[in-house]
């Protein structure tokens, strides 16, 4: 023999509801925690059912004194069922109106989008634009190096650089001058030096040979 189902939350709801009605009576919570099992709710399950019962108006609840009182008539429901009606009918006609403004927002979105020989050619001239756009823009940094201002800017760094250069230059002269007059007993010391450093015989000021134009400029 199979093990009996028990009910479920709905089918409890529905069986402390038929107690309200069938009695039509003023109910405290222990009261229905007998009653209940006789409807098939265990006594324990009561509490929370009636409770949902009452979220969802479907029970009225009032305290009195100090007791609580929970009652609901055939009536009362009636009511509620209409006013949830009235309510879902509501909200489905501002869905539709909402519908019909999206669709009309829709259609006018497409106007001037449909398919046609001169928007397909409009398109084509469009593409054809975007691209020639980008042949110039690939072309214009080929040329980055060509530009007059860029040209101008390089030559200027490079004018920097030389004089910079020739002030180490000059600096190093005279650090070189001024060994020789305070240390002269420790010249061939001094002369290894300078050699392991960098600063030969041959070493002078840099010389700055201006490029010409053509070289940078067509």
């Amino acid at each position: 023999m199979s093990k009996k189902r028990g009910l479920s939350l709905e089918e409890k709801r529905e069986k402390m509801l038929q107690i309200f009605y069938d009695s039509q009576d003023f109910f405290l919570l222990k009261e229905l925690e007998k009653l209940g099992p006789r409807k098939g709710v265990i006594s324990q399950s009561v509490k929370d059912v009636v409770q949902s019962l009452v979220d969802d108006d479907l029970v009225s609840k009032e305290k009195i004194g100090t007791s609580v009182y929970f009652w609901s008539l055939p009536s009362c429901a009636g009511n509620q069922l209409r006013n949830v009606h009235r309510k879902l009918e509501s909200d489905l006609q501002t869905s539709k109106n909402r519908l019909e403004e999206l669709t009309e927002q829709s259609n006018a979105l497409k106007k001037g989008r449909e398919e046609s020989e001169e928007r397909e050619e409009a398109l084509a001239q469009l593409k054809a634009i975007e691209l020639k756009h980008k042949e110039l823009k690939d072309e214009m940094v080929q040329y980055a190096d060509n530009d007059p201002a860029a040209f101008e800017a390089m030559k200027n760094a490079i004018e920097d650089a030389h004089a910079a250069a020739n002030r180490w230059t000059d600096n190093i002269f005279t650090l070189r001058q001024w060994c020789s007059n305070n240390f002269p007993q420790a010249k061939e010391q001094l002369e290894n030096l300078y050699k392991e450093v960098g600063i030969t015989d041959d070493f002078d000021y840099l010389e700055l040979s201006p490029a010409p134009l053509s070289s940078v400029v067509d």
